[in-house]
């Protein structure tokens, strides 16, 4: 099981907009989660103030090294609800970790406004664990490691 990004669309906040004034950490909020037989898309919004989302495929000495901790910068944490309480699967042996590139603000502003979309496939839950009530929680980590709010998705029961 290999979770894939796939469409990545992005809508950049124009120099001639008016100009909103926006944290350097990134801002994330849920918009929609379409759920199919064996993949699920996650469409996130984000802002950033200081227009740092993403990074560039050649980044890959410290801190974005390829086993550091920095080397992804999309967190969808996948929990299962067990006997009540929400469990969060941390040791995954594929993690549901992703490397967003490097989105560059146009104009002079620098604040970076747009949407994420990211298609989890070929499975978007772990099958076998005997557990059927599942949710993700998600965070956005920028190039100055400033980390996002966490949102979480709708619960979603396995196919």
């Amino acid at each position: 099981m290999i979770p894939a990004l796939s469409v990545f669309g992005i809508v950049l906040l124009s120099a001639c907009l008016r100009v909103e004034d926006f944290p350097p950490e990134p801002e994330i909020s849920f918009r929609e989660m379409r759920v199919y037989e064996d993949s699920a898309r996650i469409i996130i919004g984000f802002t950033d103030g200081d227009g740092d989302v993403g990074l560039n495929a050649g980044d890959t000495l410290s801190p974005y090294e390829p086993d550091g901790l920095h080397y992804h910068n999309l967190y969808f944490d996948y929990l299962e609800l067990q006997n009540g309480e929400w469990i969060v699967y941390n040791n995954l042996e594929v993690p549901f970790y992703y490397r967003i590139p490097r989105v560059e603000p146009t104009g002079q502003n620098p604040t970076l406004i747009g949407e994420l979309s990211v298609l989890l496939s070929p499975l978007f839950y772990i099958p076998g664990t005997g557990h059927d009530t599942c949710k993700f929680e998600i965070r956005l980590k920028d190039r100055s490691l400033h980390v996002s709010n966490t949102i979480e998705t709708p619960v979603f029961i396995k196919p």
